[in-house]
């Protein structure tokens, strides 16, 4: 539970370290540059715990598609940048694509199980057949 509060964590560091680069950018101030390093930098490291026990491809997949997500509707919000249906739809189909691939990765770990995995790691299994 809490690799997936540390994946939660680096989305929402993520967010704020974009969307302060588009505010140092339009303002011209120095603040948004720091912040956006603190946050980039805490977002990687947030990152790197996560996929300890989430899925790589899973945890890369959230981090940058619900990302992508909130930093598009802010940016509608905060810097008045255009919103189409093209975009709803562009969203609408990353939003998917996660959930299908969250979705593909469930069922590969119940596969393994039912063909006869005792659901161990490769790391775990060398150990058991070591102690043998």
């Amino acid at each position: 539970m809490i690799y997936w509060i540390f994946l939660a964590l680096a989305i929402t560091a993520e967010v704020i370290g974009t969307l302060s680069m588009k505010y140092a950018t339009v303002n011209g101030e120095i603040t948004g540059h720091i912040v956006m390093y603190i946050m980039i930098t805490a977002s990687y490291i947030l990152l790197s715990l996560a996929i300890k026990r989430v899925a790589l491809g899973v945890a890369y997949a959230l981090w940058e598609g619900i990302g992508i997500v909130f930093i598009t509707l802010f940016s509608v919000m905060w810097f008045d940048e255009p919103f189409s249906l093209t975009k709803l739809a562009g969203l609408g189909i990353l939003v998917v694509g996660i959930v299908m691939l969250k979705s593909g990765t469930r069922k590969a770990k119940g596969d393994n199980a039912s063909r006869g995995d005792s659901g161990l790691s490769v790391r775990q299994k060398e150990r058991h057949h070591a102690t043998v």
